[in-house]
């Protein structure tokens, strides 16, 4: 069931269902979207810094974004978003991973010249199956109010 902008005060919190990366989501991904080294190619990704294979953080933010849409809090009632603020990459996403995400709104305000929506900031931390933080982002969603 869809929130409106009267169902998401500040602190109204939600948790997502998981979806797991899968080598060939994250060397598909990589080879459209970015195609760098430690993305594409075990050897290569050896190799590197991170030692192994790893999901784009692009990618791991697009998995999130679609669990948060998936969790129907407000998939009817957006009006679409002015932006993101404050991305962080914190840790890799690895083949085999399985992330999840705990959302909480820290704004919302009614427009002043649009009665209609408000404006729902919500910070999104995204999880793998440990519970360890790999990544967060404020998403500012433009939101319908009831009436």
């Amino acid at each position: 069931m869809s929130h409106y902008f009267e169902d998401l005060p500040v602190g109204f919190t939600f948790r997502t269902d998981e979806a797991e990366l899968t080598r060939d989501a994250i060397v598909g991904f990589a080879r459209e979207w970015d195609p760098q080294p430690f993305h594409l190619d075990e050897a290569a990704a050896a190799e590197s810094h991170f030692g192994t294979l790893i999901a784009s953080g692009w990618h791991t933010l697009l998995i999130a974004f679609n669990l948060a849409m998936a969790a129907g809090i407000w998939d009817t009632s957006s009006m679409g978003a002015s932006g993101m603020d404050e991305v962080r990459w914190l840790r890799p996403a690895k083949p085999g991973d399985r992330i999840h995400v705990r959302a909480e709104v820290i704004e919302a305000v009614l427009s002043r010249s649009r009665p209609d929506f408000g404006r729902v900031r919500f910070r999104y931390d995204v999880h793998r199956q440990d519970g360890e933080r790999i990544a967060n982002y404020i998403g500012n969603h433009l939101i319908k109010t009831r009436g």
